[in-house]
């Protein structure tokens, strides 16, 4: 309604500045002129409204690329022009309507030049006025950029509802444009994902403890497999805004490291929160498979670690309590190696006669009897 309003008020100025071009040309004696001024006056604000309602979706990134470029070329036009104007007066060429034809010239080439030129590169100008309102706006830490993967992997979502994440999260257009190419995929488990993922950020909308943010900065139009020229995107995005990067993608997560911007690998979070195991503990456990090498047993703890059992092969289906032997730690997660724990007679101790992470300790032997002295 308001903006109604405001057109309605910009039209109104519009047929006055008309009128007011006939009334001075009449009195003029010049009603001709009038009528000029007055037609180039409707002309040029009809042109303007018709645009504005041709294009009701406006991006924030286009407007200021225009007004930076016009500003910049009227700016760039009137220092050329008037140095033009000053050397040839020096050569004794001077002249009302040359001045006036070389200013309008020059302003109108530096112009065009300054919009086009901004236009092209908008988003390596990263548009100076959203994200300066943009920094301002922030209070607390840095800013988390999702990138698709973590989206569609879901768990941030569950992360962030446990409020331990109280910063602004990002999603810019070209990753939610990206998110929308998988969910319309030819492909079922890409379609899937998709939709998984423009699930989660619905679920995200909708939750009081985030503060998630649809970022208008866009780069470009996509097109399909440009997967690597979204990442390089995010990665710029990141910098200007002063945020980090939130991924599961382990070449994004190396491509970021190297420009210098913070990651947070939410597989590398899941395995720090993992349970922590020292050799010489003891674990209870259940043996499900055989292992890759002669002998082994595999079991899993509830967070799902992988726990490989020495000579546990013939334990598979018994849950039994392990000695830890060793942990291999590494990106990919977290491997435990143990064998099982035996009495002094050699047997297997099954789940109950040993706690987690307690040591069994040998059953006490009952001293011979004393015999009277």
């Amino acid at each position: 309604m308001l903006l109604w309003i405001v057109r309605g008020a910009f039209v109104a100025l519009a047929l006055g500045i008309a009128l007011v071009s006939v009334i001075v040309g009449a009195r003029m004696n010049f009603p001709l002129g009038g009528a000029i001024g007055a037609v180039i006056a409707l002309t040029a604000t009809g042109g303007v409204l018709f645009a504005d309602l041709r294009q009701p979706e406006k991006r924030v990134a286009t407007i200021s690329a225009v007004m930076f470029g016009l500003l910049f070329g009227l700016f760039v036009g009137w220092l050329v022009a008037s140095a033009f104007e000053s050397l040839l007066s020096a050569f004794g060429v001077e002249g009302l309507v040359i001045s006036v034809m070389l200013r309008a010239t020059v302003t109108l080439i530096a112009a065009y030049i300054g919009v086009s030129l901004l236009m092209q590169v908008r988003d390596d100008f990263r548009v100076v006025i959203p994200f300066v309102e943009f920094t301002k706006q922030v209070k607390g830490g840095r800013p988390l950029v999702l990138d698709t993967s973590v989206i569609i992997d879901g768990r941030i979502a569950d992360l962030c509802d446990t409020r331990i994440i109280d910063t602004r999260l990002i999603v810019p257009r070209f990753i939610l444009q990206e998110l929308q190419g998988i969910a319309d995929s030819s492909d079922k488990l890409k379609r899937n994902r998709g939709r998984r993922g423009m699930d989660i950020l619905k679920k995200m909308q909708g939750n009081q403890k985030i503060d998630l943010h649809i970022h208008e900065g866009n780069a470009g139009e996509l097109k399909p497999g440009e997967k690597m020229k979204v990442d390089e995107r995010l990665v710029a995005f990141a910098k200007v805004v002063g945020g980090r990067v939130v991924t599961n993608d382990y070449n994004l997560n190396k491509m970021a490291q190297l420009q210098g911007v913070d990651v947070i690998n939410l597989n590398e979070v899941a395995n720090s929160l993992k349970t922590v195991a020292l050799p010489g503990e003891y674990l209870n456990l259940k043996v499900v498979r055989a292992g890759d090498q002669i002998g082994q047993g595999v079991g899993y703890l509830e967070d799902g670690t992988m726990v490989v059992i020495e000579s546990g092969r013939n334990l598979i289906g018994q849950e039994v309590s392990i000695v830890v032997t060793s942990v291999l730690q590494n990106p990919a997660g977290r491997m435990i190696f143990g064998r099982p724990e035996q009495r002094q007679s050699g047997a297997y101790v099954p789940l109950g006669m040993s706690g987690s992470h307690q040591p069994v300790k040998p059953p006490e032997q009952n001293p011979p009897p004393s015999t009277p002295g």
